[in-house]
């Protein structure tokens, strides 16, 4: 007997253009240098973006990229595609055909590139989309000690420009 099965539902588009993006060089535990990946919802101007509306928007993202762990657990390869460009890099997601450009560095495009990942962290919190620096350090500092992120590998595949 043949079962149709519900096809895989990926982020919306809504979900999408919620979504700010950070990219920036580090060092994992290893001394090894990663290129890593910051996702968090925008602030909510509307009555959909109260603190639990983002954070089951954020939870369901977290389950289309296949599950994504916390700090203290092992950290899993993700269903999310980064899809390099030359210096450009979008994320892809499964179940859409829509991805999410980042914002990059040559630097850190070439070391995704190289790695063949990025350190994918997703932040369950909203965040200004114009945070600077200063400000997402601050971001993972505070969301890293309430368990407020989730972490995972996103794999990389490049294409010729």
């Amino acid at each position: 007997m043949l079962t149709r099965t519900a096809p895989a539902t990926g982020p919306d588009t809504g979900l999408l253009a919620s979504l700010g993006a950070w990219t920036w060089l580090g060092i994992a535990a290893d001394g090894q240098r990663v290129a890593h990946l910051l996702l968090a919802h925008r602030l909510g101007r509307t009555s959909h973006g109260t603190p639990d509306a983002i954070e089951a928007r954020m939870r369901h993202l977290a389950e289309t990229l296949g599950g994504l762990a916390q700090a203290e657990d092992p950290v899993p390869d993700t269903h999310g595609t980064l899809v390099t460009v030359g210096s450009r890099c979008l994320l892809k997601f499964p179940g859409t055909r829509w991805g999410l450009k980042l914002p990059t560095h040559p630097q850190w495009t070439q070391l995704v590139h190289d790695h063949g990942r990025a350190a994918l962290v997703l932040g369950l919190d909203p965040l200004g989309q114009s945070a600077d620096g200063p400000r997402v350090d601050a971001y993972l500092d505070a969301a890293l000690v309430r368990g407020r992120l989730l972490f995972g590998f996103a794999r990389c595949t490049s294409r010729t420009a």
